[in-house]
């Protein structure tokens, strides 16, 4: 039998509106945690706000992480379940002085995000938007991201608690809320006190579409080359000159052009190259390389280090730096599927058919689950993150609250 809750509408929208009005863009440049002073702002407000609701153990470590907790209702022995999302937005679009535009009862076709500026989000570029015709779609005005990753998480975990505190008599599980700085970064889980935490397991609300839930995703690594080449006049370089840029570009075409971001999808890994900064005399290469299979992921680093091999071998200057950043969490969620089909259990229950697929990236979660912690993702509702086309549709928002409030009532039992 599906069962809806009546969660506050209001209250979960106009959190979200408030949540991304702070700018809380990661800054990858900046060592501290966290990496930029929003994120602070946002985590000092949102303690407030948990006490304010009455929840136990709040509190603000020097690093920014909120945890808090709400306590079970059943007098029985149940699970301590941890629901995590991330303060940060991603550096890659500005975060700043977000306009939000609300499209009610969304009617197909193509929407405007700006008028003024002909700022158009297409059906022919983003078909998915056929799939909420009739519901409210809030994106931003299309000079910035929205932020609904992650914010649209954190919405839904206060609206989940907000309901829970508000209907006492409904059962619940031990409750452990935690927000985190600087996921975008990869540095989410830096500094999480997973043992302070005291879940048994948890979940990040940190996916995309309705229904989505995943345990696997990308093992990562970032790579770094420094390119030295040797500038001449060009009109006397014949046998001299060592042009960086050329260089650069003669190494990214020893890599396979089929396994780039824009050529793969579900399982399949790549080799991205995300920054070029380039002059004859330096060049320095970014590179993320991520597989699902480990045995894939290690093929790829071996790749690039040939072929910077190569290049050395070649021309000579070139300096690798290349770095793991997070595993596949799946070894980790295998042994505890129980958790995975507890969410699912919950999502069925609410009238929501599970999605469940590989995530292409990582969260938090990932590594809290190699840290002990098994998390799995599940959708907050969003699509097209990262990006000024970022768009999360109201009635996705509800659900994903709804999901919070339903695991935690099946653990009760």
């Amino acid at each position: 039998m599906k069962k809806h809750y009546n969660i506050d509408s209001s209250f979960l929208l106009e959190r979200f509106l408030n949540y991304i009005s702070i700018d809380t863009g990661s800054d990858p440049s900046f060592s501290d945690t966290p990496s930029s002073r929003g994120q602070a702002v946002l985590a000092r407000q949102l303690a407030d706000e948990l006490t304010g609701m009455g929840l136990e153990d709040v509190e603000v470590d020097g690093n920014s992480y909120v945890m808090a907790g709400l306590p079970s209702n059943t007098g029985k022995n149940v699970p301590v379940i941890g629901f995590i999302a991330h303060l940060d937005t991603s550096p890659e679009v500005s975060g700043n002085n977000i306009k939000a535009v609300i499209h009610k009862d969304y009617r197909g076709g193509d929407l405007v995000l700006n008028k003024e500026k002909n700022i158009v989000m297409s059906n022919r570029d983003f078909p998915v938007l056929k799939k909420y015709r009739g519901q409210s779609i809030i994106s931003s005005d299309g000079t910035s991201l929205l932020g609904a990753d992650n914010k649209a998480g954190i919405a839904e975990i206060m609206a989940a608690l907000k309901f829970l505190t508000d209907n006492p008599r409904l059962p619940r599980a031990n409750i452990r809320v935690a927000f985190t700085p600087d996921e975008e970064i990869g540095r989410g889980a830096d500094f999480f006190n997973v043992e302070g935490f005291g879940a048994d397991f948890a979940y990040t609300v940190d996916g995309g579409g309705i229904g989505e839930l995943q345990y696997e995703n990308f093992n990562a690594a970032y790579a770094k080359i420094v390119i030295t080449g040797r500038n001449i006049h060009p009109g006397d370089a014949r046998g001299k000159m060592v042009n960086a840029c050329r260089v650069g570009m003669e190494l990214d075409g020893l890599l396979p052009a089929g396994e780039r971001p824009e050529h793969t999808e579900g399982y399949e890994g790549f080799f991205h190259l995300y920054s070029f900064r380039a002059g004859v005399e330096t060049a320095v290469m970014e590179y993320i390389i991520r597989d699902h299979s480990n045995r894939e992921f290690d093929k790829k680093k071996e790749m690039l280090r040939r072929a910077v091999g190569a290049m050395n071998e070649k021309h000579g200057g070139l300096h690798l730096e290349l770095r793991d950043q997070y595993y596949n969490m799946v070894s980790r969620i295998i042994p505890v599927m129980h958790v995975v089909e507890l969410a699912k259990k919950a999502m069925e229950q609410i009238g929501v058919r599970p999605v469940i697929i590989p995530i292409r990236g990582g969260t938090d979660g990932a590594r809290l689950s190699h840290m002990g912690l098994p998390c799995p993702n599940i959708f907050c509702g969003g699509h097209n993150y990262h990006g000024r086309f970022e768009f999360i549709p109201v009635e996705s928002m509800l659900k994903a609250t709804e999901v919070i409030v339903k695991i935690s009532e099946l653990a009760a039992g």
